[in-house]
């Protein structure tokens, strides 16, 4: 059983990449904080007493069940947002990106020129626009088996379908993603 030192030293390590993985799935940054302390909180609520190597996968099923709830929501708030929209007016809506506003330093290699820095961020941002560009269940295996290290079996249970699914998912995903960076001239 896990203590609130391990659940709390999880929680810390996987908040910023559960927040990225929020980041492209809602493209909302308040949504996607909501959505990560919300999955936050159900682990620590429900699963709190669970075996601390059981937290990965289990928060990976949280997290992607608060996004699949989230677009549910979101769903019927539209419908009733156009019913009622021939009402009244039209609201200007803010179309700014927040990935722009995103910075997460990553000090575990260190670039040495001003020109390596620029090239790396220019090549990041090409990843992360084709990561959004995924589709939702491709780009949920993606992150989980690449991103987040889990296994076949782990990132199944987490995303609730066959192993034989996440490789075909992440499959199409590197596929997808290696033919759009080799479009765009970049090597990896």
């Amino acid at each position: 059983m896990a203590t609130r030192i391990e659940l709390s030293e999880f929680l810390t390590d996987v908040e910023r990449r559960a927040f990225k993985q929020a980041m492209f799935a809602v493209r909302d940054q308040d949504t996607a904080l909501d959505l990560v302390q919300e999955a936050m909180m159900k682990l620590a609520e429900k699963y709190g007493g669970k075996p601390p190597q059981e937290f990965p996968m289990l928060f990976q099923r949280i997290l992607q069940n608060c996004i699949r709830d989230y677009y549910r929501r979101q769903k019927v708030r539209s419908l009733w947002t156009t019913m009622l929209s021939s009402f009244g007016g039209g609201d200007d809506e803010d179309d700014r990106d927040p990935l722009e506003t995103l910075r997460i330093p990553d000090e575990s290699n260190p670039i040495k020129s001003p020109h390596e820095i620029l090239e790396r961020s220019q090549v990041l941002a090409v990843i992360e626009n084709e990561i959004k560009r995924l589709p939702p269940r491709q780009r949920e295996a993606f992150l989980m088996r690449y991103w987040e290290e889990m296994d076949i079996a782990e990132t199944a249970a987490a995303m609730g379908c066959s192993e034989g699914s996440v490789k075909t998912h992440c499959f199409r995903a590197t596929q997808t993603l290696a033919a759009a960076l080799k479009a765009k001239g970049i090597r990896l």
